[in-house]
């Protein structure tokens, strides 16, 4: 089986989700945008992955490959196959299905907590009802249409969704490593302005061990639902 990531920067790897990848043996390919656009056959991949990015989905006019990208995202979706988007890539898949990329009221950079949103439906990822996550985002978007919200907090409602049974987008990060997260700081110190939901640099790299292992399992989780029916 084949993964394909788009990724946006070079500090915002897989984390985790390699490793979860690479035991379950993967191959793993890359669109590294900030190097080559070159995009794969859409009939050579198995499921998609779309990372992170400090740009905005709407930031055509600076990065041209935006546009081939958001279409190949909606050319993927209609192959039914799962895909998983992490912040940036939550809002692209949001704004490849026509929905609205805009300014959250605050930015939320850091260890802050979210709640699951309960839903009717039976095929949909549950998550714990509280758990604490890691954040670096200052847009938010409107849900695509027929997608189900499920988690929000106080700083921003829309924090994941699911968008059939195999897609879902996350705005938070729950692939982090110590290591992932030292590069992200390394390179967004500028933006750790203290606010009410912006943590310092002390603050977001004094995170426990326990907890890294604590959200790895999360999105273990998370994948093998998004997986079902291929190690059904």
């Amino acid at each position: 089986m084949r993964a394909h990531c788009c990724q946006h920067v070079s500090f915002e790897g897989l984390g985790s989700i390699e490793i979860f990848l690479k035991s379950r043996h993967f191959e793993i390919s890359y669109t590294r945008f900030y190097e080559d656009a070159k995009i794969p056959n859409l009939e050579e991949i198995d499921f998609l992955i779309i990372m992170g990015g400090p740009m905005s989905v709407n930031d055509e006019d600076k990065f041209s490959w935006l546009k081939k990208e958001k279409e190949f995202i909606r050319a993927f979706i209609e192959t039914n196959k799962p895909v998983l988007g992490i912040c940036l890539g939550a809002q692209l898949i949001a704004s490849s299905m026509g929905a609205k990329v805009y300014p959250n009221t605050d930015k939320e950079i850091g260890w802050f907590p979210i709640e699951a949103v309960t839903s009717d439906e039976k095929i949909t990822f549950h998550f714990p009802m509280s758990t604490t996550v890691f954040h670096w985002h200052g847009e938010t978007f409107d849900l695509p249409k027929n997608a189900i919200c499920l988690a929000k907090s106080k700083a921003c409602y829309n924090q994941a969704f699911q968008l059939g049974g195999h897609i879902i987008g996350l705005q938070f990060h729950l692939e982090m490593t110590k290591q992932t997260l030292h590069e992200m700081v390394l390179n967004g110190k500028d933006e750790l302005i203290i606010s009410p939901f912006v943590q310092s640099e002390d603050e977001i790299l004094s995170i426990s061990n326990t907890h890294y292992l604590s959200i790895n399992q999360l999105i273990d989780n998370l994948l093998l639902f998004l997986l079902r029916q291929k190690f059904s």
